[in-house]
């Protein structure tokens, strides 16, 4: 392997993207790599991706790396950590075999992944998952006592301006193929015409996509500028400990915001919002449910999801996947089927019309000279 490129470099995978480039080399320092994380790298295409931690570990199924690989993207893993000391942003980096260059000067080396060390990786976690769900359980239950009255309703919420009572309230947060199903639910969308909370980089999908978020809601840290500038309400999430770390940003930015004080995830303080103000369906795209998308996010358990789940189920629906489960592309058949359907009352009609009759005597004339019929 010989490449050469400029380096992006972040601690953090979803401000690196921000920067990020085609044909950049992207440096990160990233454990087990998510899947939301790999798409966005992978709808960027760098030519190369530099991890100062290992791209899986094998304590669970992350399948991350796998994607990027699958896309053609190479990953060199476990460089040194130093990596980020040696080398500046858009500086010309140059790597051979498993090792960095910066002009001739060797920076750090690392190892180069194949998609057969993922395999035999995923293999490991396969096995490892028995003991991480039984962890994942009892912190699920430990974390439910401790924020219970998140479903006894003694949580106080901020005043919107909004009005979502009785209306559909459509919830996009940064999940799986949370941009394929957006656009999958466009036609819901325009009809229904639903208010539209963004969690955090949630809202830039919706800008993406043409729609204006209502509200934004969420840390504030993975939502760009232009979308926390395009009128919505603002909502900061803020924790326990009476810390709000996304509202120094929107106060820099003199944007009005109110922070909003309950435990748990940001999408599960968009439902709580949509609940209390009386919603009659939530649709959620790109949501976090299950474990693997919870150790994915560095959490242990998911008590507050759990218990905001059990008090909004009854009106809450799970878009998270309809992509896959609904296909807009019309196959090649049914094209033909639909053309032939369509010309043949057309050629009825121009066959008994007495205008066409003498047209299509002169055909059947020719045909019969042609073919000495």
């Amino acid at each position: 392997m010989n490449i050469k490129g400029r380096a992006r470099l972040d601690k953090r995978t979803k401000n690196l993207v921000k920067r990020l480039k085609r044909n950049d080399i992207a440096i990160i320092k990233h454990d087990d790599i998510d899947e939301v994380a790999a798409n966005s790298i992978i709808d960027i295409k760098p030519q190369l991706v530099i991890n100062a931690e290992p791209s899986i570990t094998g304590k669970y199924p992350a399948k991350g790396v796998y994607k990027i690989l699958k896309a053609g993207i190479p990953v060199l893993d476990e460089v040194e950590v130093d990596i980020f000391d040696k080398i500046r942003e858009g500086q010309l980096i140059t790597i051979k075999d498993n090792q960095v260059f910066l002009g001739n000067k060797l920076i750090t080396s690392g190892k180069i992944l194949t998609l057969e060390d993922v395999v035999q990786k995923l293999k490991e976690a396969n096995s490892n998952i028995g003991q991480a769900l039984d962890n994942f359980v009892d912190n699920t239950l430990e974390y439910a006592k401790k924020e219970k009255s998140i479903l006894l309703g003694n949580i106080e919420v901020p005043i919107l301006k909004t009005n979502m009572l009785n209306r559909h309230v459509l919830i996009v947060v940064r999940g799986s193929s949370y941009k394929e199903d957006l656009k999958t639910i466009n036609s819901y969308i325009q009809e229904e015409k639903p208010v539209i909370i963004g969690v955090d980089g949630g809202a830039d999908a919706l800008i993406e996509c043409g729609l204006v978020p209502d509200i934004i809601v969420g840390d504030m840290d993975s939502v760009s500028d232009e979308s926390l500038k395009c009128g919505a309400e603002l909502i900061v999430h803020a924790y326990a400990d009476g810390t709000a770390p996304g509202m120094e940003r929107l106060i820099e930015m003199n944007l009005e915001a109110q922070p909003f004080y309950m435990p748990g995830t940001s999408e599960d303080l968009a439902m709580i919002l949509a609940w209390e103000y009386g919603a009659s369906l939530m649709v959620a795209v790109g949501s976090h449910s299950n474990m693997i998308d919870f150790l994915e996010k560095g959490r242990k358990g998911m008590g507050s999801t759990f218990l905001v789940r059990l008090k909004v189920g009854s009106i809450l629906v799970d878009a998270r996947g309809v992509s896959q489960l609904y296909k807009q592309n019309l196959q090649t058949k049914y094209l033909i089927q639909l053309l032939v359907a369509a010309l043949v009352p057309i050629l009825i009609i121009l066959w008994v019309s007495p205008a066409t009759k003498p047209f299509f005597r002169l055909i059947w004339l020719q045909l019969k000279i042609l073919f000495s019929m």
